[in-house]
């Protein structure tokens, strides 16, 4: 239960972030929900749900224009510095574990305004 709070305010605070780029077609809502079934990898490892993998899928389908991918790239940051059990190596490597190229790493400490 503690878990499903601090992901729900984590996807409020997303959304606050992101409101002001109205532009922006992906949510932190969206990038939390996707990545939700992914947790368990983030923070421990091991074999990924393909629920996992399909949420990832989706949100690189979603983020079509630099803006969602700027916008993304922020929701995975702070959702990388909420959760303080995330292994960054974890996070760095989904993307590549599910078979998705996305064109910056995710940690901690990603410059999310340089990506394209």
């Amino acid at each position: 239960m503690e878990m499903f709070a601090k992901v729900t305010c984590f996807a409020m605070l997303c959304m606050i972030m992101v409101s002001p780029h109205a532009e922006a077609a992906i949510s932190c809502g969206q990038v939390s929900s996707a990545l939700g079934p992914c947790l368990p990898y983030l923070k421990s490892g091991g074999a990924i749900a393909s629920n996992c993998c399909s949420g990832v899928r989706g949100l690189k389908s979603a983020a079509k224009s630099t803006l969602d991918r700027q916008a993304a790239c922020s929701c995975l940051k702070s959702l990388a510095n909420s959760i303080s059990s995330i292994n960054d190596a974890n996070a760095a490597s989904l993307p590549g574990k599910c078979g998705v190229s996305i064109p910056y790493k995710i940690s901690r400490s990603v410059d999310c305004s340089k990506v394209v």
